[in-house]
C-alpha cells in the first residue's frame, strides 16, 4: 500500500473517530491496541492490512472507513428550496479555539460546554494530544475535559496538524510560562494571503519572549521578564490581542494591553480568564488591565458564547432563499452594525427579548428574518475592528447585495486577497467586479444558476458560493469543503433540518 493512500486512509480513520467523540485511547482499546499505534496509523506511518480497516470500521461505525479509499468530501445542492421554521447557533469557533489554547495556562482540569466540533478544533487537540494533553469528549461528546501533563512533550507535537490551523500562533502566549524554549511550526489555516506575525511578537517581547524564524519552524527562547509600561498593540487584532492576554495572565504582577481588540472571542477569553482566577478589567474596551496569577492551578468549568459569524451566515442563507427563518441565540452585541445596515437595505425582522447565554455575560436575542426587498446601501460595506462591522461578516454581504437592488461598493481590506475569491459568485450567475485586490462591485439582483464549481480555499467565501447555490435554479455540486468543516459543525445538515437539499458525497 503507497505511502499517499497510508495518509489518506489515516485522515480518514481520524476524522471518523474524532466524529464519534473517541480519543486515540479509546479506540486503542476497542482495537486490542496501543495508542502510539493508532498514533501511527493515523498519520499514515504504519503499514495497515484491509482487515484492520475492516475492524476500525466496525469499531467507529463507519463505512467510509471500511472502505478505506474515499476522498474529499463534496456538496450537491438542489438549489431554489425555501427554508422554514428555527435553527440554533452554535458555540463560536474562535472563542473555543482561543480557550483551548487558554487551557495551557491551567494545571487543573478544564471542562468546556458545547464545543463546536469542527475540523479547526480537531486540529488543535491532535496538536494537544501530541505534546501530552488528555483531552476527550464527555456528556454523550457535548463537552470537553482538558487535563494537561506535568510536562509538555514539545517534540511529540504533530506537525502537520499544527500547520493546518492559524490558531497554533496562540500557544505562544501560554507556552512562555511553562519552558524556556520550544519550537512550534508556521501557522496555517485559510488561504488569504500573507498576514504578518510582527505584532505577536512586539507585545510578547515585552514578557521575555525571542522568535528566530527558520526553515518553517518557529524557535522559542524565553527570558521571562515582567512589562514595565503598558503593552500597546500595533494592530488591534483578535488574535494578537488573545497572545498578549494568554501571556499576562500567569505574569506576576498588572499589565496593562492598549488597542486592544474587544470582539465576541476576546471578551470570552476574558471571562475564562476570570474562571481561572485572573481578574481582567476594561473587558469590551480597547484598554485591558490584568491581574496575573503566577500559579494556576483550579478545575473549571466554562462555557463559550455563541458565534455571531454563524448566525450573520444563517441569516444570510435566508435572505437569499427568500425564506422566513427564525435564527435563534444570536450574540446581538456582536451583530447590531450589520443588522443596522440590513435594515437601511429594507430588511424585514423582528428580534425577541434579551436573554442571557450560558456564561452568564454576553446577551442573545432569537432573530427572525422574512423574504424583503432590498435595495444596494448607499456607503460602501467594510469591516471596522469592534464595534464597527465584522471583518468575518463582510462576505456575506457579497450575496446579500446581489439580491438586492443596485450597486454595492464591498472593500474588504484586512486581507490580500479574499475579495478575489468573492468573484467566484460570477460562476453562478452573479455580476461582481473586481476593481483591486481588495474591492469588489457587486450588482444585484442576481438569478442564481447552478453550477459545479471547487471550494474556494477562505472559510466565509466557500459558505458565500454555497448559500449562492441554495438560490440557484437546478443542482449545483461544490467539490471539496474541508475549509467549511474547519468553521462549522454539520453546517449541511443543520441546513437540511430547516428545508434546504443538500448532499454530502464522496468519491470512492
Amino acid at each position: 500500500m503507497s505511502d499517499d493512500y497510508l495518509v489518506r486512509i489515516g485522515k480518514l480513520i481520524r476524522d471518523a473517530r474524532q466524529h464519534r467523540g473517541w480519543t486515540q485511547t479509546q479506540l486503542a482499546e476497542a482495537l486490542g491496541t496501543s495508542q502510539s499505534a493508532v498514533n501511527r496509523i493515523e498519520r499514515g506511518n504504519q503499514n495497515i492490512s484491509l482487515e484492520m480497516i475492516a475492524r476500525i470500521g466496525e469499531a467507529l461505525d463507519s463505512e467510509i472507513v471500511s472502505l478505506g479509499y474515499a476522498g474529499p468530501m463534496h456538496l450537491r445542492v438542489v438549489g431554489r428550496r425555501r427554508l422554514s421554521g428555527s435553527i440554533d447557533v452554535k458555540t463560536s469557533k474562535n472563542a473555543c479555539v482561543a480557550l483551548l489554547c487558554g487551557s495551557l495556562l491551567n494545571k487543573g482540569r478544564t471542562v468546556l460546554r458545547r464545543v463546536a466540533r469542527i475540523e479547526e478544533v480537531f486540529r488543535l487537540l491532535e496538536v494537544l494530544n501530541s505534546i501530552g494533553v488528555r483531552t476527550r469528549w464527555i456528556n454523550d461528546g457535548v463537552d470537553l475535559e482538558i487535563v494537561p501533563p506535568a510536562d509538555l512533550d514539545m517534540d511529540g507535537m504533530d506537525a502537520e496538524a499544527a500547520r493546518r490551523t492559524r490558531s497554533i500562533i496562540m500557544f505562544l502566549g501560554p507556552l512562555l510560562h511553562r519552558m524556556d524554549r520550544f519550537r512550534l511550526p508556521y501557522a496555517g489555516g485559510c488561504d488569504l494571503g500573507t498576514r504578518t506575525i510582527e505584532p505577536h511578537m512586539i507585545a510578547l517581547r515585552r514578557f521575555g519572549l525571542d522568535i528566530t524564524a527558520t526553515e518553517g519552524i518557529y524557535h522559542a527562547e524565553v527570558t521571562r521578564t515582567a512589562p514595565d509600561r503598558p503593552i500597546v498593540l500595533t494592530e488591534r487584532g483578535d488574535t494578537v490581542t488573545e497572545n498578549a492576554l494568554l501571556a499576562a495572565a500567569r505574569n506576576d504582577g498588572v499589565t496593562v494591553i492598549r488597542n486592544a481588540s474587544s470582539n465576541y472571542m476576546v471578551q470570552d477569553l476574558c471571562f475564562f480568564l476570570e474562571a481561572l482566577g485572573v481578574r481582567v478589567d476594561g473587558v469590551g474596551t480597547t484598554t485591558l488591565t490584568v491581574h496575573g496569577v503566577p500559579n494556576i492551578d483550579v478545575d473549571v468549568d466554562y462555557s463559550p458564547s455563541e458565534d455571531p459569524v454563524e448566525a450573520m451566515s444563517l441569516l444570510a442563507a435566508a435572505v437569499v432563499t427568500e425564506s422566513e427563518l427564525t435564527i435563534r441565540r444570536v450574540p446581538i452585541e456582536f451583530l447590531e452594525i450589520e443588522l443596522a445596515v440590513l435594515e437601511e437595505m429594507g430588511l424585514d425582522h423582528d428580534r425577541s427579548a434579551e436573554y442571557a447565554a450560558d456564561n452568564g455575560r454576553t446577551r442573545l436575542i432569537d432573530l427572525t428574518v422574512r423574504p424583503s426587498k432590498l435595495e444596494a446601501p448607499i456607503d460602501k460595506i467594510h469591516p471596522m475592528p469592534f464595534p464597527g462591522l465584522n471583518i468575518d461578516n463582510v462576505p456575506f454581504f457579497a450575496a446579500i447585495a446581489a439580491v438586492a437592488q443596485g450597486k454595492t461598493l464591498i472593500h474588504d481590506w484586512v486581507y490580500d486577497n479574499r475579495a478575489i475569491y468573492l468573484t467566484d459568485l460570477n460562476r453562478l450567475g452573479g455580476r461582481l467586479q473586481l476593481l483591486d485586490p481588495h474591492r469588489v462591485l457587486v450588482e444585484g439582483p442576481t438569478r442564481w444558476r447552478a453550477a459545479e464549481m471547487m471550494c474556494p480555499p477562505a472559510l466565509r467565501p466557500a459558505v458565500v458560493v454555497l448559500l449562492a447555490m441554495m438560490a440557484a435554479e437546478g443542482t449545483s455540486v461544490l467539490r471539496n469543503v474541508y475549509v467549511i468543516n474547519r468553521g462549522y459543525e454539520e453546517l449541511a445538515e443543520r441546513l437540511n433540518s430547516v428545508g434546504a437539499q443538500i448532499e454530502i458525497f464522496r468519491d470512492i
